[in-house]
């Protein structure tokens, strides 16, 4: 028995990403746009694995794939993933010529990023980038024209094709935000531009999951889904359906007396005899330090507080007066199903979004 749960326990906190999920939520947004649907799979598909969110959502109702750098797109295509792909965020010396060669997509946010474009490469396609609001990434608007304009002449030399136009909404998550009908003017106006500059860009794309799922005026001929795909929606207007579950096998416990401490600074004390669980993650492995006080996990079919503060490597838990067996494994997060707290409580209690959490799990968490 022994030697069981030992193996048991060496096993440690896995990541299990549900495809099913990604799939069921790839179904529902592509129902909703009337145009394409580009599944946005940057930072490894928001901590789910970016390969098999694209496999998964191409298979459910995407048509095209993007993330922000040129090396997420490269890793696509080396796992021979042949979807239309976007990058659209790099410095001005980004390797264009790979890109191109490699069938894929560049956003083009400036006229410097544009002239070292032309310069290095030809045959590119192109989508211009307008800021609709954020003071971010993409052309300011007085910069627009001129970026419009030079475009138009590259494209007419043969030197690149424009074949889209994007922005972003900085405010999608409160869809009566004014800021939102604000952007939406900027972006018709930027389109508008671009017309005049004798550019005829079939795609159209500013809205992300939150203006995908609430705002029908901004979806355009596409729209780009990424937290959407993994259950995560920023509008707290749809139920989506979360893909991530975060277990960890119980290391050992122990009873402790009335007034026993837990952790650095002694920041929590025992104000009864009770057990206490050893979970082996802590923030290394993405669990905030600040939900020390608030965070739970499900173990032995219930919820348990964490105690103490969060270490590097390690969470103790409150058991209380039950028993459980080393190798036992708690649930830190997963869908809510059986009662077990879900991401967007994690990120209630770090004061956080929900896309923090699941794009901060650790490497060390093994994955499956």
């Amino acid at each position: 028995m022994t030697a069981v749960l030992a193996a048991r326990a060496a096993v440690g906190p896995r990541l299990e990403v549900d495809l099913d999920a990604v799939a069921a939520n790839t179904r529902l947004l592509a129902a909703l746009t009337p145009g394409a649907l580009m599944a946005v799979v940057k930072a490894d598909g928001f901590g789910h694995g970016a390969t098999g969110v694209a496999r998964t959502a191409l298979a459910h109702g995407a048509s095209w794939l993007g993330v922000t750098s040129i090396a997420e797109a490269l890793a696509l295509r080396a796992a021979d993933l042949r979807a239309p792909l976007l990058s659209w965020l790099n410095p001005v010396d980004a390797d264009y010529v790979t890109a191109v060669g490699s069938h894929v997509d560049l956003a083009v946010p400036s006229l410097a990023h544009l002239d070292a474009l032309t310069r290095s490469v030809t045959g590119a396609r192109v989508h211009l980038h307008l800021d609709t609001g954020m003071a971010r990434d993409g052309a300011a608007p007085e910069e627009w024209p001129a970026l419009c304009r030079a475009a138009g002449r590259a494209e007419r030399a043969g030197a690149l094709r424009v074949v889209g136009v994007m922005g972003h909404l900085g405010c999608a998550d409160v869809p009566d935000d004014p800021a939102n009908a604000a952007g939406r003017a900027v972006f018709t106006w930027g389109v508008e531009v671009a017309r005049a500059a004798g550019l005829r860009p079939p795609l159209r794309h500013l809205a992300a999951t939150a203006a995908t799922l609430t705002d029908p005026a901004s979806r355009h001929t596409m729209s780009r889904v990424g937290a959407g795909l993994v259950g995560i929606d920023p509008s707290g207007t749809t139920r989506l359906s979360p893909a991530l579950t975060l277990t960890a096998p119980v290391v050992s416990t122990r009873r402790v007396p009335t007034g026993a401490s837990v952790g650095y600074g002694h920041a929590w004390y025992a104000d009864r005899p009770t057990t206490l669980a050893l979970l082996p993650l802590g923030y290394a492995d993405g669990l905030p330090r600040s939900t020390a006080g608030h965070a739970q996990v499900w173990l032995a079919g219930r919820r348990r507080r964490v105690v103490g503060r969060v270490s590097m490597d390690q969470v103790v838990v409150d058991l209380g007066d039950d028993a459980v067996l080393p190798g036992t494994v708690a649930t830190v997060f997963g869908p809510g199903h059986q009662g077990e707290p879900t991401v967007a409580e994690w990120a209630g209690w770090a004061d956080t979004i929900e896309h923090e959490i699941v794009t901060g799990i650790g490497a060390r968490v093994a994955r499956s």
